[in-house]
């Protein structure tokens, strides 16, 4: 049979329609796009300006008290996070039904769940400890 490109190809091949299997090849549970340029450079844009901020705040020593920088810093940080989340993992609650934000969600709790309690074991262990003994002196 001669190739004729007006002619549909035959099922199972083709970017569109299910394949041989009755498998839809785009359909992943994705019910919205993965970002266009216009996100990205935007998410790109925040990235490099929430970098920026901190690395001015210590090379200039702008501020005069250390804890008001680091304040910032990590609020830099906390915003520079929900960014990348945002614009870069796509975690919403429109893909895959909002599961992949669920999950996301649960790990941070788990993750938040193990460093707060190691922290504060680690905290109450130097607490609690015994005091440090006195050694008498030597040769006496």
């Amino acid at each position: 049979m001669p190739y004729n490109p007006s002619s549909t190809p035959p099922q199972g091949y083709g970017q569109q329609g299910p394949d041989r299997h009755g498998h839809d090849l785009h359909s992943h549970g994705d019910t919205h796009g993965h970002g266009s340029r216009r996100t990205y450079m935007t998410g790109f844009l925040l990235s490099v300006v929430l970098t920026v901020i901190p690395f001015w705040l210590v090379m200039g020593e702008v501020l005069p008290s250390r804890t008001w920088t680091a304040l910032i810093i990590f609020a830099c940080a906390v915003v520079q996070i929900v960014v990348h989340i945002s614009y870069f993992l796509h975690l919403d609650t429109k893909s895959e039904g909002g599961w992949t934000l669920i999950s996301f969600v649960f790990t941070v709790v788990i993750v938040g769940i193990v460093l707060g309690g190691s922290i504060w074991i680690m905290y109450h262990l130097n607490t609690n400890m015994m005091p440090a003994m006195t050694m008498p002196p030597a040769g006496g």
